[in-house]
């Protein structure tokens, strides 16, 4: 077995079952694994650590798939893996409320770097990292086993592949799918989901208890949806029985779907309407026009994919926070998101209070947001805790 010997040390994040081993870490490389392939991680005195996918080009040198010894990396081992994993949505009774969900959150399900979500009769799959890649036929075929389905698409084009050496794939993996608009059940609404176009896999499956949550916070309400993608948020007030909602989002596309969605699920109203622009430069006009609103939606794409992106984040965050507080009438709720892995929940609330501050109004913390339980963290990999959200309520 190709081996990674790590420099004196360096093995304290292993000791803790942590499952990345960064470059900087390792003293040499014995043997000449192939890019995805097992190694053996070891101490410098040599004594065995874990077993691990090798990534040569990632600052992320390594992803463990096991820290016991007598455990081989094969066919088997995916099998199982993949097993406990949708035994765990079983358990967890998901789809009771729904037929789209995540059965796979790669490093918190112990198969780093692979994502794997359930649209109705369809999976969805990104190979995220080196390894997954690796054992892309092995996991597709293990899927279609272990689930059932036939159809399976492939969405492995996030930015993430290129810091692995890996090019962008999209397509049919498994199955003859001809249609890539798929309707999913959410509870009691539908939406329209476009999996080979759309954000992540096609939709924010780990949302559902946050959009649930808002249905039950709107009614009555004057809702302005920021960053609306298609319509899961906006759907949900206007089910809630919203007074209005406004969608904001600077993609045509997006908001074509949004507008599909609403459609979907209720006759065309005059209370729903959308605005294609940049959230932040119409959150600065509303302002100099005196608008406001009774529930003001914050959910942005990712900011700070990484920690040392986290100041500008922050700015960004702040920014848009402080436009919504100004434009949040008294009694009303700000929901605001943050996906940023390199913003964590404490920043992001130290972000939001600074931008009460700055907008001069008091506020509070009603409900804290997190992703669904088909999105789990694993305690030794708290980067999995991506999603954070808060419910405030302007005095």
């Amino acid at each position: 077995m190709p081996a990674l010997v790590l420099k004196p040390g360096r093995e304290k994040s292993l000791l803790r079952r942590h499952p990345w081993i960064f470059s900087g870490a390792v003293d040499r490389v014995d043997g000449n694994p192939a890019a995805g392939g097992t190694v053996d991680l070891l101490s410098s005195k040599g004594d065995f650590l874990a077993r691990a996918a090798y990534s040569p080009l990632s600052q992320i040198r390594a992803r463990v798939w096991t820290f016991d010894p007598s455990e081989t990396v094969d066919a088997d081992f995916f099998r199982r893996r993949l097993h406990s994993s949708l035994v765990t949505r079983h358990t967890l009774n998901v789809s009771r409320d729904t037929d789209a969900l995540r059965l796979v959150h790669a490093e918190s399900d112990g198969l780093p770097g692979l994502i794997v979500d359930r649209y109705a009769g369809t999976l969805v799959i990104q190979f995220l990292a080196t390894g997954a890649e690796y054992w892309r036929e092995t996991i597709a075929d293990l899927l279609l086993e272990l689930t059932g389905l036939k159809d399976i698409y492939e969405r492995s084009d996030a930015d993430v592949r290129e810091l692995e050496g890996l090019p962008p794939r999209v397509g049919s993996l498994r199955g003859a799918l001809h249609e890539t608009r798929i309707t999913i059940h959410e509870n009691d609404l539908e939406f329209l989901v476009n999996i080979a176009t759309g954000h992540k896999t096609g939709f924010y499956l780990d949302q559902r208890q946050n959009r649930l949550r808002v249905r039950q916070l709107a009614e009555g309400r004057e809702v302005l949806d920021c960053f609306c993608y298609t319509g899961g948020f906006t759907v949900n007030a206007l089910a809630g029985g919203a007074k209005s909602v406004l969608s904001v989002d600077s993609s045509a596309e997006a908001l074509a779907l949004c507008r599909e969605n609403v459609s979907l699920n209720a006759p065309p109203s005059t209370l729903h309407s959308t605005l294609e622009g940049d959230v932040f430069q119409v959150l600065r006009k509303f302002r100099d026009e005196g608008r406001s609103f009774d529930m003001i939606i914050l959910d942005p794409p990712k900011f700070a994919p990484t920690a040392v992106q986290a100041e500008k984040a922050a700015r960004g965050y702040k920014d848009i926070n402080l436009l919504a507080f100004k434009l949040l009438r008294p009694g009303g709720f700000l929901v605001t998101f943050s996906c940023s892995g390199g913003v964590d929940a404490a920043l992001f609330q130290k972000i939001v209070a600074g931008a009460a501050l700055d907008a001069g109004v008091e506020a509070q913390i009603v409900e804290y947001f997190a992703q669904g339980p088909d999105h789990p963290v694993a305690l030794n990999f708290p980067e999995g805790a991506y999603l954070k959200g808060l419910v405030c309520r302007k005095v």
